[in-house]
């Protein structure tokens, strides 16, 4: 039987999250209004701040509604070597990726 590794976390994923937040200046209990639609357990601001504090990593269900949200591709938000815009929502998930790769065949 093999050792098991666990899988490589995004060391930023806490602070985007905070940052997609506070962009949009929601409050905690503002965000996960916001993320009602998906399902949290408990889906309350203590279960949000967990999120930020880095201390429970959200679902892909729970990404891809902060996604949505903030008007960024999930790559965006889970990829430690992209920073978010400076403003949100900036592009749709679409746009960033025709763009990028437009970008690259250059």
């Amino acid at each position: 039987m093999g050792t098991r590794h666990p899988r490589p976390q995004p060391r930023r994923l806490a602070d985007k999250l905070r940052q997609i937040r506070t962009h949009l200046s929601y409050t905690l209990e503002e965000m996960a209004q916001a993320l009602a639609g998906v399902k949290m357990s408990p889906p309350d601001k203590s279960y949000i701040h967990r999120f930020e504090a880095g201390t429970r990593e959200p679902s892909l269900l729970v990404l891809l509604e902060y996604s949505r949200i903030a008007g960024v591709p999930m790559e965006m938000i889970v990829n430690d070597d992209l920073d978010l815009p400076d403003s949100l929502p900036s592009l749709s998930g679409y746009e960033w990726i025709v763009k990028r790769v437009r970008r690259s065949v250059r």
